[in-house]
């Protein structure tokens, strides 16, 4: 079997427009519902006037500090932090307080362990009491609507890709495609 030129412009056309087009797609990032969301509203804000956030719809992210599981729900302690151009939050920046977070149903501890990383869109439904080690706080209360849990292996906000597209010449004037994918 011979190649003409026509097979071997549509081999490359599939390397360099739709290869990439399927590879960017599953490198996507959540999308999330931002209509409504009271963007300078803060965890530490809300708690000090809860009267003036209560029904408001936030986007909210942090890391997770516990998981309670009860009888019909999920209640997760967030430390809050700025979110990034992904809505991923920004652990290298000063923290925005705490929150807790609440989700029908049951949401696995272990998944939804300390230190994992969450983003979530809902609606602040009032402060509840609780402590910080021996210290009274005011948890904002959060009914979640959309609730992120980040790859364990996120690093910070370093949204570099790893997936990686060159094109090489070699001796002799061949040349050549590629695709890389790091980890």
């Amino acid at each position: 079997m011979t190649l003409t030129l026509d097979h071997l412009m549509l081999r490359h056309i599939y390397l360099f427009v739709i290869l990439p087009l399927l590879l960017s797609a599953c490198a996507g990032s959540p999308s999330y519902e931002r209509y409504g969301a009271d963007g300078s509203l803060t965890p530490k804000s809300a708690a000090a006037r809860p009267q003036v956030a209560t029904g408001r719809q936030v986007l909210w992210g942090g890391v997770i500090m516990k998981t309670v599981n009860l009888k019909d729900r999920t209640q997760i302690e967030v430390l809050a932090y700025p979110l990034d151009s992904s809505e991923r939050p920004k652990i290298d920046e000063p923290a925005l307080g705490r929150f807790i977070l609440e989700k029908d149903g049951f949401l696995e501890p272990a998944n939804y362990a300390s230190q994992r990383q969450v983003t979530v869109v809902g609606k602040v439904a009032g402060v509840l009491p609780g402590t910080v080690g021996e210290s009274s706080y005011r948890f904002p209360l959060v009914n979640a609507q959309q609730l992120t849990l980040w790859p364990a292996s996120y690093r910070g906000s370093d949204t570099r890709s790893n997936i990686h597209f060159g094109i090489g010449v070699g001796s002799g004037g061949s040349w050549g495609t590629g695709v890389g994918i790091g980890f």
